[in-house]
């Protein structure tokens, strides 16, 4: 299990399924980037998410390799990458095709903050 503040990959459906209800679980923003090792625009998006999660460690991010778990990629519909799905309790909050950096930052933050104010409020 990796840190906060880390991207997990997920090389099986098991873990993929584990990580996605432990954020459910803990009401947490869920990001997860479905990628390929042999898309170009997916590398330059990498180390942006690692940014991310270590600037937003109270976010679950998520990566999956859409040749290594094809099941999951038909499941959530990813025809192009690099796709980024953002869901909280179950349900996508927003998705996000291409090695758009400035629209996941914007869209990943808008989120994260909706969700610490919530927590913050239920507190």
């Amino acid at each position: 299990m990796a840190e906060e503040g880390q991207v997990i990959s997920c090389h099986t459906v098991e873990s993929w399924s584990e990580q996605l209800q432990k954020g459910i679980a803990a009401k947490k923003l869920i990001v997860v980037d479905f990628t390929a090792s042999w898309c170009p625009p997916c590398k330059l998006m990498s180390p942006i998410l690692s940014e991310l999660a270590k600037k937003l460690p109270a976010v679950i991010f998520l990566k999956v390799d859409v040749d290594e778990l094809k099941s999951v990629a038909e499941e959530w519909a990813v025809e192009a990458m690099p796709t980024f799905v953002l869901t909280k309790e179950g349900k996508v909050l927003e998705r996000i095709v291409g090695a758009k950096k400035d629209e996941l930052q914007l869209a990943v933050e808008k989120h994260a903050t909706t969700v610490e104010n919530a927590t913050t409020a239920n507190a």
